[in-house]
């Protein structure tokens, strides 16, 4: 089995290294591409304006000049063309990709255009709390990430379906098992702007969340984690809402 790991937090991040491990343990076949520098929070984003620069790093591992869509786009269609991957797994990303981060995420966009290619695709992810910020626990991820991903590879993905996992931020002798979860909502009260002055007085802005305590629901993925509990949620590429689309039918037939 030939496994493309990717990541949107660049080559040098310590999850990209703990995602390789995740796939040496399913396969002795594993391909690192992944962008130049971190493309956090540049979800399912093409470099159209500008050229994508491809950098050897060492045997089977590249660094790519781009986003994370880029690398996969990159493998798939040059490095790897003879022979596509059997399987994408990007990650481990440096924090949870759950809720609303599904939209921005650059790991679960590496995921989503594997799914694009045609290719079974996984997206990996290590919350972190305030005590673990600076060294987030993959060893968690390391620990139970190929079990998870035999299972779902066991299982069969749908054409089009990708899936995103999200480790919890507890010691691997803590975590309480997983759970199949939906993609979650936060309240969006909580996200503010952060104003700020440089040294010159100028105004700057950070995009940032209150830290105040809600309540996520009930089978979320936000609550699976809250729990001590690795989240394995399930995505669809295909967005269409149906039952609007037939009240739309309905709205518009001539």
């Amino acid at each position: 089995m030939r496994i493309l790991v990717t990541n949107d937090d660049g080559i040098h991040a310590p999850g990209l290294d703990a995602c390789a491990r995740i796939a040496q343990a399913l396969s002795d076949d594993v391909w690192v591409v992944a962008p130049e520098t971190d493309q956090s929070g540049v979800s399912h984003s093409l470099s159209l304006s500008d050229p994508l620069r491809l950098r050897q790093v060492e045997e089977r591992r590249f660094a790519v000049k781009g986003t994370p869509t880029d690398c996969v786009i990159m493998a798939v269609r040059h490095l790897l063309k003879e022979g596509k991957p059997d399987l994408v797994l990007s990650g481990v990303n440096r924090g949870q990709n759950v809720a609303e981060d599904v939209g921005y995420s650059g790991t679960v966009a590496g995921a989503m255009e594997g799914t694009v290619l045609g290719i079974p695709s996984i997206a990996l992810s290590q919350a972190f709390g305030f005590a673990t910020r600076t060294a987030p626990p993959y060893t968690v991820a390391e620990h139970f990430g190929p079990g998870v991903v035999r299972t779902l590879l066991e299982e069969g993905m749908p054409a089009g379906i990708l899936v995103n996992v999200n480790f919890p931020n507890r010691p691997v002798e803590e975590v309480r098992g997983v759970k199949v979860t939906a993609q979650g909502q936060r309240n969006q009260d909580l996200l503010r702007i952060d104003q700020r002055s440089d040294g010159r007085g100028n105004p700057y802005f950070w995009i940032a969340f209150e830290k105040r305590v809600f309540e996520p629901a009930n089978g979320s993925d936000l609550h699976a984690l809250d729990e001590g509990c690795i989240s394995v949620t399930p995505l669809r590429l295909d967005m269409t809402d149906e039952p609007m689309m037939t009240r739309l039918a309905q709205v518009f037939r001539g």
